[in-house]
C-alpha cells in the first residue's frame, strides 16, 4: 500500500477509536512496512501533519463542503485533511497532491466519494495560501491558524501573555527532535555521544540535561546503534530534568507511583532500587521490557496498584517517591497532537481532584526526612504550581527542598523545575522537589 493510503488508514482508525496517533502509526507500519523507507517518512508527516494543522485545513475544507465534516465517513475526512495538507504544507505538486489522494481513496473502497473530495481540492489547489479568520478576533485567528481550540489559546494568553503563547502554539506545530537518555548504568553521555560519531551518527549533547543527546533525523530508532545493546532510552529533554531535578541520594529506595510508560522509573533505575507502580497492568510490561532492554530489570520491580490507594506494608519502606500525576498531557502537543482536539477545559480542574487525592495518599508513604518528587506534562498552573503551593499550605510537616547541583543550569522558576513548549525545544513540564520534615 501506498503513503496516502495508509495515512487515510490511520488518520480513519484514530477518528473511529479515539486512539492515540503515534500507537496506530507504529501498529500500521509495523503490520504492513513500507518497501521503501522514505514512504514510511512520507505516512508520518502526512499523519502527523493533518493532525496539527487539522483545524485550519477544516477551516478551509469547511468553504467548500456542503454537508457537516462531523457527518463524513472516517475515511472521506481523512482522505480531505490529507489532501489539503499536502496543498498547504508540502512540495508536492497541486495536481499530484490531489489526483493521488483521490485514487488512494478509490483504493481504500469509496470510489463514491471520489467526486465529492476531487471537487473539494481541486478548489483548495486553487487559492494561494491556507484561508484564516479576520485577525480582529485575535483569539480566532491564532486558534485557526495554529489549529488549537479556542478556550486552550485564550487561557494561555491568559496566563502566559500574548508573545509566549504564540510561541507555545507555533512550537506545538513543529516535529519533535528525537532525544535519547544516556543509561549511566552502562555508559557515560561523552562516550556514547563518541561510539554514535564512530558508527556515523551525528549527534550533539542537550544544553541542559546532562545526560540527553539530540540525534539527527533518523528512520526507526529501533536501528540505530546502542539501541539492542541497551545503552540508552528515548526521553524528552524537560521528562530527564524531573529525574535530574529530583537528585534523589544513590542510597535512597524509590516507588515511582504512577510509572509508565517507565521512562522515569528506568532513569531512577541506573542507580537506584525502584518499585515501579501503575494502575493498567497492560501498561506495566512496557515498563518491564524497557528495563529488561537496559540491564536494569535487577533494580525495577513493577506492580498494578491505584496511586490513590495506600500502598501494600509487604513492598517495605521507601525514602523518596517520585509522583508523575495524571494529567491533562497539555506540555505534550508536538507529540500528541490529536490530545489538543480531545481536551476539554473542565479536564483541568477534574484531573487536579485526582492529582491532589494521589498526593495526600504517596505523602503518607513517605519517612521523616525523605522526599517526594511531584510532576505533571503540561504548563498548566493549577496541575502544577498551584496543587503544591495547596499542598505545603496544608502540610507544615513538608518544604520546598530546591536541588543543589554545581556546574548544571537548570529551568527553575523559584524553587521549581519548569519547561514550557517554545523555541528552547522542551516539551511542558512542571516539577517540584519537596522534603518531609517529620
Amino acid at each position: 500500500m501506498n503513503a496516502r493510503i495508509l495515512a487515510i488508514n490511520i488518520l480513519a482508525r484514530v477518528r473511529a477509536t479515539d486512539a492515540y496517533l503515534n500507537v496506530v502509526l507504529d501498529t500500521v507500519l509495523s503490520e504492513t512496512p513500507p518497501k521503501d523507507p522514505r514512504d514510511a517518512a512520507l505516512v508520518t508527516e502526512l499523519t502527523y501533519g493533518a493532525t496539527r494543522r487539522q483545524l485550519a485545513l477544516d477551516y478551509a475544507i469547511t468553504r467548500f463542503a456542503d454537508r457537516k465534516l462531523d457527518a463524513l465517513e472516517d475515511k472521506v475526512l481523512a482522505a480531505l485533511r490529507v489532501g489539503a495538507y499536502q496543498l498547504f504544507h508540502t512540495r508536492v505538486p497541486a495536481r499530484a497532491a490531489v489526483a493521488e489522494t483521490v485514487q488512494a481513496l478509490k483504493d481504500v473502497g469509496l470510489a463514491r466519494a471520489a467526486g465529492f473530495v476531487n471537487a473539494i481540492l481541486r478548489k483548495l489547489s486553487e487559492l494561494p495560501s491556507p484561508p484564516l479568520p479576520s485577525q480582529k478576533d485575535p483569539v480566532e485567528y491564532l486558534s485557526v491558524r495554529e489549529s488549537h481550540p479556542r478556550w486552550l489559546v485564550e487561557r494561555w494568553i491568559r496566563q502566559f501573555g500574548r508573545e509566549r503563547a504564540e510561541a507555545m502554539l507555533v512550537a506545538n506545530n513543529l516535529p519533535p527532535a528525537v532525544v535519547i537518555r544516556a543509561n549511566s548504568a552502562k555508559v557515560t553521555r561523552d562516550a556514547l555521544l563518541a561510539q554514535l560519531k564512530d558508527v556515523g551518527v551525528e549527534a550533539r549533547a542537550t544544553e541542559a540535561s546532562p545526560v540527553g543527546i539530540v540525534l539527527p533525523p533518523v528512520g526507526r530508532v529501533e536501528d540505530v546503534y546502542g539501541y539492542a545493546e541497551g545503552l540508552w532510552q528515548v526521553q524528552d529533554e524537560a521528562a530527564q530534568l524531573v529525574g535530574v531535578y529530583g537528585a534523589i541520594p544513590e542510597s535512597a529506595r524509590v516507588l515511582d507511583a504512577c510509572a509508565a510508560p517507565g521512562g522515569k522509573a528506568c532513569h531512577q533505575a541506573e542507580t537506584h532500587d525502584v518499585v515501579a507502580v501503575d494502575l493498567h497492568a497492560n501498561k506495566l510490561r512496557k515498563i518491564e521490557a524497557e528495563a529488561h532492554r537496559l540491564g536494569l530489570s535487577g533494580r525495577l520491580k513493577a506492580y498494578a496498584h491505584d496511586a490513590s490507594e495506600p500502598f501494600p506494608e509487604g513492598w517495605g519502606e521507601f525514602h523518596a517517591l517520585v509522583v508523575d500525576a495524571p494529567c491533562s498531557g497539555l506540555g505534550t502537543l508536538r507529540r500528541h497532537p490529536e490530545l489538543r482536539y480531545r481536551r476539554k477545559e473542565e479536564d483541568v480542574a477534574r484531573l487536579a481532584t485526582l492529582q491532589r487525592r494521589i498526593l495526600e495518599n504517596c505523602q503518607e508513604a513517605v519517612p521523616a526526612g525523605g522526599l517526594l518528587v511531584y510532576a505533571v506534562c503540561t504548563p498548566e498552573p493549577q496541575e502544577g504550581q498551584d496543587q503544591v503551593d495547596m499542598f505545603l499550605r496544608s502540610h507544615p510537616e513538608w518544604t520546598a527542598e530546591p536541588p543543589v547541583l554545581p556546574g548544571l543550569k537548570l529551568p527553575l522558576a523559584q524553587a521549581w523545575l519548569r519547561t514550557l513548549p517554545g523555541p528552547e525545544g522542551y516539551d511542558g513540564f512542571f516539577a517540584a522537589r519537596l522534603r518531609k520534615l517529620y
